[in-house]
């Protein structure tokens, strides 16, 4: 991957973006799609270090209920609100332990912050890979959790909390007790965001300057263990502006903060409620980045993870293809091999030949987005981001489907992992950015209306 990006060709909006080395690159033609060797060799430690660790402890103590036909029910509190069991979180906790241990979980984090300050080629590299290896407790997508950790939240502390929130809260963060709910969609808004109802108003108490929160959030994930909501909030301006928004981290233990309940999904358990905010106040330094500025930070949350998961989504799709095509092989209906017919080998084909394709879209957008600031990311290429997205979604759950049906009546059954990965990854066709909002993206910057044509498409 090292010339990935010189290989393929920008348009003229692009190319301005390009830096003068990748430029001579271009012009001596150099096409390069090697990983790094440093990536290739992490990869290798990491198998090693699954099997080493990670799998001994998933097949320990009947653990394999919680990735075989069980696997819903033993991950699942349903006389608890739904909420993931105790015990299923708690085997989470562990492999994540044995992989900070071994120097593989922060792999992703600032390096002041005892990561490595992996990039996001190398994360979408990774996670493709982990996901390909199907259900496991070396990653689980359900719960996004990896031995590998995507943790967005850390990138963003270090973007956007000020001087005096980063020494309050960095020793937090890095003992794992600043842990976060993402409060962006509401009962009534979900992609159109900037029409939320929650306000926040200033309001003074005991002599000390603060803010009153009143309004609700809808599918703030890990609420039940978050030790603080990032709530967004309108703080001035009128519905529909994108200014005027503030970001707010809300300690959960504050009065006035409730959890509603806990909304249950296509795919269990679910650790995803509504909550509500009545009259909850807080001192004036609790917002992150600049006041009515609260959407940029969105967007740097959106671009990271949106690019990680279709890589994820992707790794999932090879999974499914590739069990099978192993199964097709091994099945002899009517005496002849089920891999013969060519009603099986076809839709396979198209499912294989869209990996491959989707695979360096989106290794060549991680590279891009590894070599621009948040606000040229979405200034630039967050069409590109989208694209990823949204096809990578949607291909896992073809893939997933058509695993099924090559499968037969064992594909249906629990006994096989695809209607687990279809259910799960059905959501990200929604709540990554719906496919609607996403292609609308798209549309917008190939039309001209906004990104690097913008004002170039005018009569």
């Amino acid at each position: 991957m090292h010339g990935l990006i010189s290989a393929c060709l920008h348009d003229i909006g692009r190319e301005q973006q390009i830096t003068d080395e990748n430029k001579s690159h271009k012009r001596g033609a150099l096409m390069d799609f090697e990983l790094p060797k440093d990536l290739v060799e992490f990869l290798a430690k990491l198998d090693a270090f699954i099997e080493e660790k990670i799998k001994p402890i998933e097949n320990r103590d009947d653990n394999i209920r919680f990735f075989d036909h069980r696997r819903e029910w033993a991950r699942t509190d349903f006389e608890n609100g739904g909420l993931p069991r105790p015990e299923w979180e708690a085997l989470l906790g562990q492999a994540r332990a044995e992989a900070d241990k071994a120097g593989f979980l922060r792999f992703a984090w600032p390096k002041e912050f005892g990561g490595q300050g992996g990039s996001n080629l190398a994360m979408v590299v990774i996670r493709e890979h982990l996901a390909a290896q199907g259900l496991g407790l070396h990653n689980d997508l359900q719960t996004e959790h990896s031995v590998v950790g995507n943790n967005p939240f850390v990138v963003m502390f270090k973007e956007f909390a000020t001087p005096e929130q980063y020494t309050r809260d960095i020793d937090k963060l890095m003992k794992g007790q600043l842990r976060t709910g993402f409060g962006l969609t509401e009962p009534n808004h979900g992609s159109d965001a900037t029409w939320m109802e929650t306000r926040a108003v200033r309001q003074e108490r005991d002599g000390k300057p603060g803010w009153l929160i009143n309004g609700e959030k809808m599918w703030t994930s890990g609420a039940h263990h978050a030790s603080h909501i990032m709530t967004f909030a309108r703080t001035s301006g009128k519905d529909g502006d994108a200014g005027g928004i503030t970001c707010f981290l809300v300690p959960t233990s504050t009065p006035g903060y409730k959890v509603e309940e806990y909304l249950w999904t296509f795919n269990m358990p679910t650790d995803h409620p509504r909550v509500s905010f009545k009259d909850v106040w807080i001192p004036e330094d609790s917002y992150w980045g600049q006041v009515g500025g609260g959407l940029a930070i969105g967007q740097s949350f959106v671009h990271q993870n949106r690019i990680r998961q279709a890589a994820s989504s992707l790794g999932a799709a090879v999974y499914c293809v590739n069990e099978s095509v192993k199964y097709a092989r091994k099945r002899k209906p009517f005496g002849k091999m089920l891999a013969s017919n060519q009603a099986i080998q076809w839709p396979l084909i198209e499912l294989h030949t869209q990996c491959e394709m989707l695979r360096l879209l989106i290794r060549k957008t991680a590279w891009e987005i590894d070599r621009m600031d948040h606000k040229q990311v979405e200034r630039t290429i967050s069409d590109r981001v989208s694209m990823c997205n949204y096809w990578a979604n949607r291909l896992c759950c073809e893939a997933a489907d058509r695993a099924m049906q090559v499968h037969g009546g064992i594909g249906y059954s629990r006994h096989k992992p695809f209607e687990h990965i279809y259910r799960h990854h059905r959501r990200y066709r929604i709540t990554e950015g719906s496919e609607e909002i996403q292609m609308r993206k798209v549309g917008a910057y190939l039309f001209g209306f906004i990104g690097p044509k913008k004002g170039t498409l005018d009569d």
